[in-house]
C-alpha cells in the first residue's frame, strides 16, 4: 500500500466517523430544545447548549480537514472562514482577521479547502495564550497564513513532523496532524512550509504547485 492509498483510507475513515457522530450530536441539540420547552434549569440548558454547539463546530471542521469531502474545490473561502470561526468561537482568545471574499490570485484546484483548513488548525495550536490569525494572498499561487500572539510557536517536533523527518513509529496523537497534512499536500499537489517563526509570530505558506 502506497502513501496515496493510505491517505485515501484515512479520509474515508474520517468521513465515516464524522458522519456517524453527526446524528447523535444533533439529537442532543433537539433534547436541549425540549428542555427549554419544559422549563428546565437555565444553567443546565446553557451548559448543554454550549457543549453541543462546540461538538457540532468540531465535527464540521474535522470533516472538512480529514474527510474526503473537504477536498471539494467548490467549497468557498466564505465557508472555510465560517467553519473555522465557529470552531474558535468557544475559546474567545483566538480571533481571525482576514477577508473571506479576497482575490487569492489563482484558481484553487481539488484539495485546496482541506489544505487551508489543515494550516489553520496547525497554526491555531501555536497560540497557547491566544492571538490573531490572518491570511494574505502572496501572488505566486501561494497563501500566507499568519499567527500573532504571546508565546506563539509551533509545538515540539511539529516542524520535523511536517517535513516528515519523524518516523511513523514515533508518531502520537499530537503529531498525527502535521504528518497527515503533509501526505494530503503531496496527494493534492500543494506544498506547506514554515516561512517565519520569531518574536511571537508564525507564518505558514500554502503553495499550489500545479496551476489549474
Amino acid at each position: 500500500m502506497n502513501d496515496q492509498d493510505t491517505t485515501l483510507l484515512s479520509e474515508l475513515i474520517a468521513s465515516k466517523i464524522c458522519h456517524d457522530l453527526t446524528s447523535p450530536v444533533g439529537a442532543v441539540s433537539n433534547g436541549v430544545e425540549l428542555l427549554e420547552e419544559i422549563g428546565a434549569d437555565d444553567n443546565i440548558i446553557s451548559l448543554i447548549s454550549f457543549s453541543t454547539t462546540q461538538a457540532n463546530a468540531k465535527l464540521k471542521i474535522l470533516r472538512m480537514t480529514y474527510g474526503l469531502g473537504g477536498a471539494d474545490e467548490s467549497i468557498k473561502l466564505e465557508q472555510i472562514h465560517q467553519t473555522f470561526g465557529e470552531f474558535i468561537d468557544g475559546d474567545k482568545r483566538v480571533k481571525q482577521d482576514w477577508d473571506p471574499y479576497m482575490d487569492i490570485g489563482f484558481v484553487p484546484h481539488r484539495g485546496f479547502p482541506k489544505l487551508l483548513m489543515c494550516c489553520l488548525l496547525l497554526i491555531v495550536e501555536s497560540l497557547p495564550k491566544g492571538g490573531v490569525i490572518s491570511i494574505k494572498a502572496e501572488g505566486d499561487n501561494s497563501l500566507l497564513i499568519n499567527a500573532e500572539g504571546e508565546n506563539a510557536a509551533l509545538r515540539k517536533n511539529y516542524l520535523n513532523t511536517l517535513e516528515r523527518k519523524v518516523s511513523v513509529e514515533d508518531l502520537n496523537h499530537k503529531l498525527i496532524h502535521p504528518y497527515i497534512m503533509n501526505l494530503f499536500a503531496d496527494k493534492y499537489g500543494f506544498k506547506i512550509t514554515l516561512d517565519e517563526s520569531d518574536n511571537n509570530f508564525i507564518r505558514l505558506r500554502l503553495k499550489q504547485s500545479v496551476v489549474s
